[in-house]
């Protein structure tokens, strides 16, 4: 099955991520998070299938999140509000997200890529 990688061509990790699947021969459609990131729906099913805290989901280093002043919230909203900020824009998602309709892996870490897809 094809995958679907979200990620932000000048981010570094994203395109290591990117050397690693090309590296392995994955089929996967490249998606430009900040041109074309998830919808809510797709955020929370993103979410839900990644077993992992929401607040994995943020870009935690990125400028649009300090902007933001995001750290404290984060901490005290609740799940519908913070998938309702993070579809406002896609620079406030971490990348990149690999997906694969069923697995979903948020960043990017060489020996995570190894455990989760190879």
């Amino acid at each position: 099955m094809a995958m679907t990688f979200y990620w932000y061509p000048k981010c570094g990790t994203c395109r290591k991520a990117k050397n690693w699947l090309d590296d392995h021969q994955f089929a996967y459609e490249a998606v430009h998070i900040a041109d074309n990131p998830p919808s809510r729906s797709e955020l929370e099913d993103l979410y839900k299938k990644s077993g992992l805290d929401l607040k994995k989901f943020f870009n935690t280093s990125g400028m649009k999140y300090r902007e933001l002043g995001l750290k404290d919230k984060v901490k005290s909203s609740s799940d519908d509000e913070l998938l309702d900020l993070l579809a406002t824009d896609g620079m406030l998602i971490k990348r990149p997200i690999l997906t694969d309709g069923q697995k979903v892996t948020v960043g990017f870490k060489e020996e995570d890529f190894e455990k989760s897809w190879a």
